[in-house]
């Protein structure tokens, strides 16, 4: 039986993305478009602006993902779209576009949770095992999570207010540096001086595996109106305040998801990092050297697979087609999908 090869769309949030993955682990083309110049004037994200951007150019992604892979439509296996959660209109978008491909070449449709497909791309970039340990942080999500297989996960811990992500963009805005926020408070820090300004570690030191990262913006807002107006020292120096107050946040509540996960299931051998915040290299180094300590080892997928990408689509839809778990072509978009959805029934026990 030859390779399985699935064709993935990802438009949940403000990236076009298509592309053709094999069952081998095997790339064959990864395209992202980013949306940066036209959400730029409005300091964030608009939905209808990243809709109609992604109306306007995912059908000719697909046809160069799939020119550059030196395949045709009738070689895929099947594809798969990002069908949530994210921004409905980008969501649709997507979807559609899948459906009617799928439709089109007679192949099955796969509607990939945009959070699983952070959570699988571990197992796409390396051999790793289930079951494991996964920190998934990003611009609106933070999460500790148990991965037991495709499609099954038990929540450990999720941000009670704000994601990790979303602090790192406040941040960034508040000193005049440019979006997405996590990548700009990296390049920021380099030399700063993270000890100059006292920022808190929400939730440091107490039992449990949730996050708090409101409170830490608003201490930023506030270090930033006490030092205004800012020169390039003050700017360098707040941004590793930041970036360390995020990643020191991040390892304790880690820690503490780490000490549960190896008591109860004593099999598990990996802490896994997803998502685009985990493209950080002060916070790789910190959970390298957290999961060396309890005897795991660390993953993380290169840089460009922890921000949001067709790849990571594409692999999820073929560990699931290799399940046999494929959609209609009525599936719907969810804006909002939790991995866990009995994580609430037990919010409480994991301590």
């Amino acid at each position: 039986m030859l390779p399985l090869t699935v064709l993935g769309i990802e438009t949940s949030c403000d990236e076009t993305a298509v592309a053709v993955v094999g069952e081998g682990r095997e790339i064959r083309t990864n395209i992202v478009l980013s949306q940066l110049d036209e959400h730029a004037p409005y300091g964030g994200v608009v939905p209808e602006i990243a809709a109609r951007a992604h109306l306007d150019h995912v059908d000719g992604l697909v046809r160069r993902a799939l020119d550059e892979a030196g395949i045709g439509l009738g070689e895929i296996d099947a594809v798969a779209a990002s069908a949530g959660p994210g921004l409905i209109g980008g969501l649709l978008v997507g979807t559609m576009a899948g459906k009617g491909i799928a439709w089109a070449a007679g192949k099955p449709y796969i509607a990939v949770n945009h959070l699983e497909a952070h959570a699988l791309t571990a197992r796409l970039s390396g051999d790793v095992l289930f079951p494991y340990l996964l920190l998934l942080v990003s611009g609106g999500h933070s999460q500790l999570l148990v991965c037991l297989g495709v499609g099954r996960f038990v929540q450990l811990g999720t941000t009670r207010d704000d994601a990790a992500g979303e602090a790192f963009d406040k941040a960034a805005k508040l000193l005049g540096l440019a979006q997405p926020g996590g990548p700009a408070i990296e390049r920021a820090a380099q030399g700063g001086d993270s000890d100059r300004f006292s920022l808190p570690r929400p939730l440091k030191g107490r039992s449990g595996c949730d996050f708090s990262f409101s409170g830490l913006k608003t201490a930023v807002r506030e270090r930033v109106e006490a030092s205004s107006p800012l020169g390039p020292d003050d700017v360098a120096d707040l941004a590793a305040a930041v970036e360390r107050a995020v990643c020191e946040a991040l390892v304790d509540r880690t820690a503490n998801a780490v000490a549960w996960f190896v008591r109860h299931y004593p099999e598990g051998r990996t802490l896994v990092a997803a998502g685009g915040v985990a493209a950080n290299t002060r916070l790789r180094s910190r959970l390298a050297a957290l999961a060396a300590g309890a005897g795991l080892g660390f993953v993380a997928p290169p840089p460009a697979l922890c921000t949001d990408n067709g790849a990571m689509i594409a692999w999820a839809g073929l560990e699931r087609l290799r399940l046999g778990l494929t959609d209609g072509l009525d599936a719907p978009v969810r804006p909002r999908w939790p991995l866990d959805p009995q994580a609430d029934s037990r919010k409480g026990s994991r301590r």
